[in-house]
């Protein structure tokens, strides 16, 4: 059978031009300094949406910079403006569009790395450690093998899964076959997390981060080139997507989806034209990203009361 073009673009590729680590040590080359690097990220973007949750559920908003992208790259090549000086700087006549996320070096004026893998790693192993003990461990290192096979499941079993059964110019049986596996997958997480709060247990780890992007990507964006039916049945996992509504509610989750510059993002790169299920949402995130800066605001009122010294 003929090939047929994917209902929406691919992501691009984040180039393997630039694979250094962050280290413990000087020895590395890069090791952890505070306010040495900064992370460029364009939060409609899953894998920089990814960056951003972990990186404030580390707490390293002090420590690590967030330098803020628009939603759309605003290069004919797909990358953005303000990325370009970085890639030329890193690699001279940089074959390669300058997509986001990177992680860059103040000192050297040079990217670290454009990984989305290593910098979520690099950041909760190696930045924070004099909090550690207030901060989630989101690498466990008996859960190491349990995190790759989310990740895995989440990229092929969800994210592509979807994006094929929604895919219009491909024969029916390749259609259900794609929405089986997916539907599969979901019915697994569901009675999972039937029983317990978490991916992998009780607390929160970077399974979670993966799970709730790809949950936010499979209703803002797959969706809409469903069938209602098709849609219907994705909703019908009560579990699975009032966990997705508990973490949206969450500060570190919450405050980072951009749903404005979600669709955005996504009508600027989407072939596709949308189905029935565009019509049923699954879950109001607006609602729950208020419920997130609501929070948000009670837990800083809370800490400067905290912090307010007593009079003498």
């Amino acid at each position: 059978m003929p090939s047929t073009p994917p209902t929406t673009l691919p992501s691009l590729p984040s180039s393997r031009s630039f694979p250094s680590r962050i280290g413990r040590d000087a020895n590395s080359g890069y090791h952890a300094v505070p306010r040495r690097y900064r992370l460029h990220l364009s939060l409609p973007c899953p894998n920089c949406l990814q960056i951003a949750i972990t990186h404030s559920l580390l707490g390293l908003e002090d420590t690590l910079p967030v330098v803020p992208l628009p939603a759309v790259p605003d290069r004919p090549d797909g990358g953005h403006s303000a990325l370009h000086s970085l890639y030329e700087a890193s690699s001279h006549r940089h074959p390669g569009p300058a997509v986001a996320p990177v992680l860059s070096d103040t000192w050297t004026g040079r990217i670290v790395t454009t990984h989305s893998s290593h910098i979520l790693r690099d950041l909760a192993r190696h930045f924070g450690d004099d909090a550690r003990d207030r901060r989630p461990l989101l690498y466990p290192q008996d859960a190491e093998k349990e995190i790759q096979a989310v990740e895995r499941l989440c990229a092929d079993r969800i994210d592509h899964a979807a994006q094929v059964a929604g895919q219009a110019r491909i024969d029916d049986a390749a259609r259900h076959t794609a929405l089986g596996s997916l539907l599969r997958v979901l019915g697994s997480l569901e009675w999972r997390l039937t029983h317990q709060e978490f991916v992998l247990g009780d607390q929160v780890t970077a399974a979670d981060v993966r799970l709730w992007v790809a949950l936010v990507q499979l209703d803002t964006v797959h969706r809409l080139h469903l069938d209602a039916a098709a849609v219907h049945r994705l909703a019908g996992h009560p579990h699975l997507w009032r966990y997705a509504r508990r973490l949206a509610a969450h500060p570190a989750f919450g405050r980072h989806l951009d749903l404005d510059g979600i669709a955005r993002r996504h009508h600027a790169r989407c072939q596709g034209l949308e189905a029935a299920g565009a019509a049923v949402q699954i879950l109001d995130w607006a609602v729950h990203i208020a419920g997130s800066a609501a929070a948000e605001s009670a837990r800083a009122a809370t800490d400067g009361r905290t912090a307010r010294p007593r009079p003498a």
